[in-house]
């Protein structure tokens, strides 16, 4: 199985949310180790065998770079979201994972980002041609998980790009419109569960500004809602703001991206910020009833974008994973 992930993992994007306020980013990956009663917590988390930090460390040993090497396996040995990619059949991709979690009896991680006009223009723009084409999409995201057990975070930043007039607002009913349906679609999967995305604390620092644009985007048929992705804003900070956004949701869950908050973030930089380090591993163990799991759903070492020397926006990019693994305080 590890082949066919590895074939099928250059079908997909790693992709890289920008916020216009804050940054979220994306890439592909997958996620290990939970337990517990909420639907988070079904079963533990699957770890893609073929990552590209696992990747790497095949080829850092063969050129004796043992060292670095084993520093990596703080990143290849965790879970780390699958993002297929949009404007493509993400079938595949879902299928092939989704096959070999269930063969270890564990839960693959998703990430769905393929909204029409999407990142406002910036790092990851693209999304869908238009309406039609994305409900296409979900619907075959949708279909290819079948009845396995999966989470899903859907679209990071769509929400937060219309609370900020990032997106323009002749888009914006359009977009809550294809969320909810979004969010429909993929529950009518058994065995799936969602969590739409309300970007980081340090972008709507309000977090009562969010509610009603979440209402309309479907965030009441969804299971929670997912903060700090491919953000930087540590534990302590998201989970406060998280626990607000929860009791002005009437009690809606949420997840938290923990893969680069190790040390913060760094003042006035979200692309490729220097000095970050991995943060807590994947865990549904939070002390925080609300709070379902720390994930890791950005894939630490998928740049940010072409800044502080980096590639394009969601490229494989060894040098700040090993960064990033050497300042692990995990």
């Amino acid at each position: 199985m590890s082949r066919l992930i590895r074939t099928f993992a250059v079908l997909s994007v790693f992709g890289l949310a920008v916020g216009c306020s804050s940054a979220a980013d994306v890439d592909e990956a997958s996620v290990a180790g939970a337990r517990s009663k909420d639907p988070a917590r079904a079963t533990s988390f699957w770890v893609d065998p073929a990552s590209p930090a696992a990747e790497q460390i095949q080829l850092w040993e063969r050129e004796g770079r043992k060292h670095d090497a084993a520093l990596l396996k703080r990143i290849a040995d965790q879970p780390t979201a699958l993002w297929p990619a949009g404007e493509l059949d993400p079938g595949p991709v879902i299928r092939a994972a989704t096959a070999s979690a269930r063969q270890e009896g564990r839960t693959p991680i998703f990430v769905a980002y393929d909204i029409p006009h999407r990142d406002c223009g910036q790092h990851s723009a693209g999304g869908a041609a238009d309406a039609d084409a994305y409900r296409a999409w979900i619907g075959k995201f949708a279909e290819a998980l079948g009845d396995s057990k999966a989470l899903v975070v859907l679209e990071p930043d769509a929400v937060a790009h219309m609370v900020d007039g990032c997106t323009p607002g002749e888009y914006q009913g359009e977009r809550e419109q294809l969320l909810s349906g979004a969010v429909v679609r993929l529950k009518q999967q058994s065995g799936t569960t969602v969590y739409l995305d309300a970007g980081n604390p340090a972008w709507i620092q309000d977090p009562w500004k969010l509610v009603e644009p979440l209402k309309r985007a479907g965030v009441e048929e969804a299971d929670g809602f997912s903060l700090n992705v491919s953000n930087f804003q540590t534990d302590d900070v998201t989970k406060k703001y998280g626990v607000q956004l929860s009791k002005d949701l009437g009690g809606k869950h949420f997840v938290v991206d923990s893969s680069r908050n190790g040390n913060g973030p760094l003042a006035g930089a979200w692309c490729n910020p220097p000095g970050r380090g991995l943060g807590t591993r994947p865990t549904t163990d939070t002390g925080e009833p609300a709070l379902d799991a720390y994930l890791w759903i950005k894939r630490p070492g998928a740049s940010d974008g072409t800044c502080e020397g980096g590639p394009d926006a969601g490229q494989w990019w060894p040098e700040y994973a090993l960064e990033l693994a050497r300042n692990s305080k995990a």
